[in-house]
């Protein structure tokens, strides 16, 4: 019968503990999440790993239009039975 190694016969938890030891490193971090409330931790990890990317504000700088100019008084619409139009269907 073939020998099993130590680290085969330790609990899940152990074996868990025993790889973080070995490699949690300052350049690549284990995070470790509490999740007995399901919501509350998807949400948590989504605001790490967020905050985790640099952000710059991306909100364009306000636009200046100029002034509208004066309506045209010599422009005539053509007749609607001329144009195709989309039913208007709000109720």
């Amino acid at each position: 019968m073939p020998k099993m190694r130590a680290s085969a016969t330790k609990p899940p938890a152990n074996q868990k503990d025993e790889m973080f030891r070995h490699t949690d490193i300052k350049q690549a971090p284990w995070w470790t999440v509490e999740a007995d409330d399901k919501r509350r931790a998807r949400l948590n990890c989504i605001a790490h790993i967020l905050s985790s990317v640099p952000y710059h504000d991306a909100i364009p700088p306000l636009l200046h239009l100029p002034h509208r100019r004066p309506p045209d008084d010599s422009y005539i619409r053509p007749p609607k039975g001329e144009q195709n139009f989309v039913p208007d269907l709000a109720l």
